[in-house]
């Protein structure tokens, strides 16, 4: 009976190392899925910091003209509307590239949203997957620009000695403010920021 359970033992071998080389591929399946999926979390993480630098680039440009027409509240509206030409994919480069990234497209859809497409410039490298050596992960990312404030445009028979006031309030309502302008005591410092005028977040 002994060189009978030996024979069992030399042929249960073979079976075991089957499993073993099985669980092992699936190992470093998993291990290169595992790689694909950080790959495309950095490219989304690179394509959302982009979009959102494009359009905060732009939200500064717009607060920064309404700063400048602040005594032309004519002027105001197409501001607060984004009609104002300005380009921000400059900054989405930037921030492609500061997350290991390069941007493949970036485009001002429309005069207060921004859509960017990034590429990782890391590939998931090499593994039991064959091609994954030169797979790069792409992912895309769209921002808008929500003006906060609202206004009354001035009457025709108002002076240029008379603002409207201008009420801002938190995107979820969490703050809300008005400031009344004295075009004879205008206070630079104390006008609204950039961030109180427009937000900016990413597309829901």
């Amino acid at each position: 009976m002994r060189p009978r359970r030996y024979g069992d033992a030399g042929q249960a071998f073979p079976i075991y190392i089957t499993v073993v080389g099985g669980l092992l591929f699936l190992a470093f399946a998993y291990f290169a899925v595992g790689q694909a999926g950080v790959n495309r979390n950095g490219a989304q993480t690179a394509a959302d910091a982009a979009a959102l630098a494009a359009a905060q680039d732009t939200r500064d440009q717009l607060a920064g003209q309404w700063v400048e027409d602040v005594l032309d509240p004519a002027k105001w509206l197409d501001i607060f509307d984004g009609n104002l030409p300005g380009d921000g994919c400059w900054r989405a480069g930037q921030l492609a590239a500061q997350n290991d990234a390069n941007l493949d497209e970036c485009a001002r859809t429309a005069p207060l949203r921004y859509t960017v497409a990034v590429q990782t410039n890391k590939s998931v490298g090499e593994s039991i997957v064959p091609g994954t050596e030169a797979l790069r992960a792409h992912a895309s990312a769209t921002a808008v620009i929500e003006p906060r404030c609202d206004f009354d445009p001035p009457a025709a028979d108002v002076g240029p000695d008379v603002l409207p006031r201008l009420s801002c309030k938190g995107r979820d309502g969490d703050w809300e403010r008005d400031w009344d302008l004295n075009p004879d005591d205008l206070d630079l410092d104390a006008l609204p920021k950039p961030e109180d005028l427009f937000d900016v977040h990413l597309a829901d």
